[in-house]
């Protein structure tokens, strides 16, 4: 894996930041999850997703690193 790779990953995500993405992992198997929610914070390594499923839930802070979207183990799309 390239480090300019990483970057660019990395650019992209902070460039994104405070907007709406639909989430989806892969998880193995033929499993995959599916979830919104904001970018709220990007340090060098990991970046982190604000999700919040309904109203009477809590909020849920996940993070993800730069190489789960090299890797294809996590897609961002950005919703309108």
């Amino acid at each position: 894996m390239m480090q300019n790779s990483v970057n660019n990953v990395r650019n992209a995500v902070a460039n994104q930041m405070g907007k709406k993405v639909k989430v989806r992992i892969n998880r193995g198997r033929h499993k995959v999850d599916v979830s919104e929610g904001i970018i709220s914070e990007a340090y060098p390594n990991i970046f982190m997703i604000k999700i919040q499923e309904s109203d009477d839930t809590p909020v849920r802070m996940v993070s993800y690193s730069y190489t789960d979207i090299l890797t294809k183990d996590v897609e961002l799309i950005l919703c309108n």
